[in-house]
């Protein structure tokens, strides 16, 4: 929105500094931040009373949590949420359609995650909106996103997969390029949904990949930059550094409420809505098979309920002591900071990889 006040502006005074998306990328993120300071607490009360024994609490996990964790409301998202959308609709192009097909993604699968967390706390109970109905719904949701942004993609990207490293290969899907990106924007959603399991766990590697997508979408953007780094130019992406940028200072705003002993859950309406977001990002700059590298913790996080699901069926045995693998370790006697700085860490590592793919040929 406040790009249009370039139109009063001579190239060079005050209003020209709209033009530039590093400079709306910081006032995105500032606003966001600031948003989420000022109204965090006054959320998180609205939600105590509301949800008088919190977030349910599963029986069958670790038994610590049913002490540690009693009681902690749920639906932090919303705060993400309303900082993200509050600051991205003052700072970003709302012409640009790469932008309105994730806000799209990150609030449909956020209401998704909101209907899940309502029915959750509502018959206090773990079980919120049956599995099958929660997938059914993410699929349409990506559907739509992925043939969305084929539409707006160049006519040389249009339907491609591209590859990292491989900058010369573009692998026509046609119309297959859809159900690909339907995985990539629900897989990411559910995987990061899992991820969500400990006090400031999944906020900062959300952040992390979010920021080194947002990196890369303003990369890919500039026809400098991709001659440069050798990869596929798509026009009008580097508008994204700025929805990544408010969604980092959204993020930063409710992990100072969610940093142990958390004071509020983000629960699925963030969780849901954040790996959508990443998932639609990924989608929107061709670099889906990157989004796999950079949030790697995100992927193993969901392979290790595939693995332990499968080969308890198969076996009636176990894998892990319990999956998600971060519980695996609290098993093992591992403190839930120490699992969740170390799994920042390798948050930070997988996207410092993923970011020298843009060089690496």
């Amino acid at each position: 929105m406040l790009f249009w006040l370039t139109e009063f502006s001579d190239g060079g005074d005050f209003f020209n500094l709209f033009r530039y998306i590093t400079f709306r990328a910081g006032g995105a993120f500032f606003t966001a931040l600031v948003f989420g300071f000022i109204f965090g607490r006054p959320l998180i009360n609205l939600l105590k009373r509301r949800q008088r024994n919190g977030q349910p609490i599963r029986d069958d996990g670790p038994e610590g949590h049913l002490e540690t964790k009693q009681g902690t409301p749920t639906m932090g998202g919303l705060l993400i949420l309303s900082a993200l959308l509050i600051s991205s609709l003052l700072w970003v192009r709302l012409d640009n359609s790469y932008i309105w097909m994730i806000l799209f993604v990150t609030v449909s699968f956020g209401l998704l995650g909101f209907a899940d967390d309502f029915a959750k706390v509502s018959k206090n109970n773990h079980k919120g909106v049956p599995g099958r109905v929660r997938l059914v719904i993410g699929f349409a949701i990506a559907a739509i996103a992925g043939y969305w942004a084929s539409m707006a993609h160049p006519d040389e990207l249009a339907w491609r997969l591209a590859f990292p490293v491989f900058k010369d290969v573009l692998l026509n899907l046609g119309i297959f390029f859809v159900p690909f990106a339907m995985i990539v924007i629900v897989g990411a959603a559910n995987a990061v949904n899992l991820t969500d399991g400990l006090d400031g766990l999944a906020i900062m590697p959300v952040m992390i990949a979010a920021g080194t997508l947002g990196i890369i979408a303003y990369a890919v953007g500039r026809v400098d930059f991709t001659q440069y780094l050798d990869v596929h130019y798509v026009p009008g992406t580097g508008e994204v550094l700025v929805f990544s940028a408010g969604l980092i200072g959204g993020g930063l705003g409710f992990l100072w409420y969610n940093a142990p002993p958390a004071a509020v859950f983000m629960g699925d309406t963030g969780s849901l809505a954040l790996g959508g977001a990443l998932g639609a990002i990924a989608v929107a700059t061709k670099h889906e098979i990157v989004l796999a590298i950079v949030g790697g913790l995100f992927v193993v996080e969901a392979l290790s309920v595939i693995i332990q699901v499968f080969y308890f069926k198969r076996t009636g045995k176990r894998v892990f002591l319990m999956a998600p693998i971060h519980h695996h370790f609290e098993k093992q006697g591992w403190a839930e900071p120490q699992i969740v700085i170390r799994f920042w860490i390798i948050s930070l590592i997988l996207a410092l990889i993923g970011l020298a793919t843009l060089k690496v040929r």
